[in-house]
């Protein structure tokens, strides 16, 4: 399978407990909602205008999301997150550390991770979030 970034390399003595994948049905899901949320907003906005057309709307925002989902598919249905005893590794060398973790806050299908410092990662297109969140902070709590 291709992955387009490289991930953080593992230190001496740490091993890969568990991986995280992007969910292909996730993907695809977010983006069916992505489009009619989008297409509310853009036959909203031109009937304001009182364009006659606007139906258009629909077909635009479809058209947008649909190429947008297809054009970045091959990177985030391949980003992947590998959770050590000692730190999370993600995509394009991030790697974060389990106690340096503030908090995981949860935003659609994906998991926003907060560090101390203020930096942020995104988790995107779990399948099963909630899962993947109980998971990082029993590791948070075996870290410690």
């Amino acid at each position: 399978m291709y992955e387009p970034a490289t991930r953080a390399p593992l230190n001496l003595g740490e091993t890969v407990i568990e991986s995280f994948h992007a969910a292909r049905a996730t993907y695809v899901r977010d983006h069916v909602i992505l489009a009619a949320l989008g297409s509310l907003g853009a036959m909203g906005v031109l009937l304001a205008m009182g364009d006659p057309n606007f139906w258009v709307g629909t077909v635009a925002a479809v058209a947008a999301i649909g190429v947008r989902g297809a054009y970045l598919a091959s990177d985030d249905l391949t980003a992947r997150w590998d959770l050590t005893q000692t730190r999370l590794l993600g995509p394009q060398g991030r790697a974060v550390r389990l106690d340096r973790i503030a908090r995981l806050n949860s935003l659609g299908s994906a998991i926003q991770i907060v560090t101390q410092d203020g930096d942020k990662h995104l988790m995107k297109y779990l399948a099963d979030k909630a899962a993947v969140k109980a998971r990082i902070e029993a590791a948070q709590r075996t870290a410690r």
